[in-house]
């Protein structure tokens, strides 16, 4: 298990120390989409990746193992970034689309779907009148965003979703950036997705490494299973504490990282 660095040093700072773990190494390259891939915007759907950025994801798939790990839905992501050849892992790893287009479903979590539906319908009703929440269906996830909410009405989103929540006994919350995000009480998450595409990638610790980029909460779940095959990146305007290795500002810092791996 990685343990929590305090003291998280600034990538561009040890560029000489990152280039010794990555000589003669094959890069497996894990990026979130949200505030790694593009910056976090008022609502979901304003979150569109640039073509600067995808130019650049799009040449390292001829380099790199790439693969997207999003909380968003695996179609959702697909349609923004549009790239043949990686993979996507949305709904926080629950589905996984490889590159040749199979699809890997958690099983429980296929189970659950049913109740996910009756939720999203519960809690659209329960904060429909919160002006400024948006609540979200992400197939095996329920994502309710209050970043336009009045900091007055925040309660009224915590409370609406603890008392819908209450009832259904199989979902738990956790929180990210200005979103509650509601999910199956699984053992799965994405670390869990990673670990299960370098299975399929057959990574072996002598020959590939792993850097996996990502600015919020939910990663740290992905930094944590990285010991011995890698080390993770966090995006942040202020180091904080983390299980990655290295931190960055913003994702003009991930599109400089990303350039880099070219070279």
């Amino acid at each position: 298990m990685v343990s929590e660095q305090e003291h998280i040093k600034n990538f561009f700072e040890h560029l000489d120390e990152i280039k010794r773990r990555l000589f003669q190494k094959d890069v497996f390259l894990f990026l979130d989409y949200d505030g790694t891939l593009t910056p976090i915007v008022a609502t979901p759907d304003l979150a569109v990746i640039s073509d600067e950025m995808r130019s650049v994801v799009q040449k390292l798939c001829v380099q790199h193992k790439v693969a997207i790990v999003s909380g968003r839905a695996t179609d959702d992501v697909w349609s923004k970034v549009k790239i043949d050849g990686i993979f996507y892992a949305g709904s926080h790893g629950f589905e996984i689309v490889s590159p040749d287009g199979q699809i890997k479903i958690n099983e429980e979590a296929q189970k659950i779907r049913p109740i996910i539906d009756e939720v999203y319908k519960r809690l659209s009703e329960e904060l429909k009148d919160v002006q400024g929440a948006l609540v979200e269906h992400v197939k095996y996830t329920i994502s309710v965003h209050y970043r336009l909410v009045r900091d007055e009405d925040f309660s009224k989103i915590e409370q609406g979703v603890e008392e819908v929540l209450r009832e259904y006994p199989q979902l738990h919350k956790t929180s990210g950036k200005k979103v509650f995000e509601i999910r199956p009480k699984i053992d799965w998450h994405k670390g869990k997705a990673v670990e299960w595409i370098l299975k399929v990638l057959n990574f072996d610790p002598q020959k590939n490494i792993v850097i996996y980029i990502g600015d919020d909460t939910t990663d740290e779940d992905a930094f944590a299973v990285l010991e011995g095959k890698g080390f993770g990146i966090l995006v942040a305007q202020e180091p904080r504490k983390t299980l990655a290795e290295y931190w960055i500002k913003d994702t003009d810092e991930v599109k400089k990282v990303l350039e880099g791996l070219l070279e």
